[in-house]
């Protein structure tokens, strides 16, 4: 498991809040870090995001720009260092990134295969997705975005297409299986986010892929509140 940390640049912006921020000072410690923190991952993750978002990985840059931060951030990210051990142990092979307070799952041809051309699921694509479906069921307070990406080859409209067909059987396929629609939602990202050249079979190959985005939804955040106030 690949972990990649704001948590230095985070640490910065507290220490000039800290230092600045008048409604701080009568706080106690667990105040300020909720309270601080809150405002400086939303800062952090906003740029980071909205760079990563631009110029590099869009699912990596989505799951840092919701950063929550402090020490509700904390709480999430330790539950989330969790669920990224069982997916691993689930499904080895797969990677796995922990990124700030989330979880970026990147499955390849060997993990997610299609039939060429086809966003049909294969028999060893749907035996896979399987395997993570008990975990992504016992961590039900998060909410999931499916990416789908294609090599370069062939039209850029196709592919895009494409790439938006592959990211939805995915998902029909994992509500079949019972999770919940309102959870989880889809984004054809065609020939962007390139994680190799296409320039070879093995490169082109790698970009056929499908990522996953994993965040705290709403009633984690919450219930993460109320974890550190108590």
């Amino acid at each position: 498991m690949k972990k990649i940390s704001v948590l230095l640049l985070v640490s910065f912006l507290f220490s000039g809040l800290l230092s600045s921020c008048d409604a701080t000072k009568n706080a106690n410690r667990t105040q300020k870090g909720a309270a601080i923190g809150a405002v400086a991952g939303a800062v952090v993750g906003g740029v980071l995001g909205n760079n990563l978002g631009k110029g590099g990985n869009t699912a990596l840059g989505a799951v840092i720009g919701g950063v929550v931060g402090g020490t509700v951030g904390g709480v999430i990210g330790n539950k989330m260092d969790k669920q990224a051990r069982e997916i691993e142990q689930a499904l080895p092979g797969a990677e796995v990134n922990r990124v700030g307070e989330g979880i970026v799952l990147v499955l390849g041809e060997n993990a997610v295969l299609f039939d060429t051309n086809k966003s049909t699921l294969t028999s060893s694509a749907r035996a896979n997705l399987d395997k993570l479906i008990p975990v992504f069921e016992s961590y039900s307070d998060t909410d999931i975005v499916i990416y789908g990406y294609t090599d370069s080859t062939g039209r850029v409209a196709y592919n895009q297409t494409l790439s938006e067909q592959r990211a939805a059987s995915v998902r029909s396929y994992l509500v079949s299986k019972g999770l919940k629609t309102s959870r989880i939602k889809t984004k054809g990202m065609g020939v962007n986010d390139p994680i190799a050249t296409n320039e070879t079979v093995e490169g082109r190959s790698k970009n056929r892929r499908v990522e996953f985005t994993i965040t705290a939804n709403e009633k984690m955040i919450e219930d993460a509140k109320k974890e550190v106030e108590n």
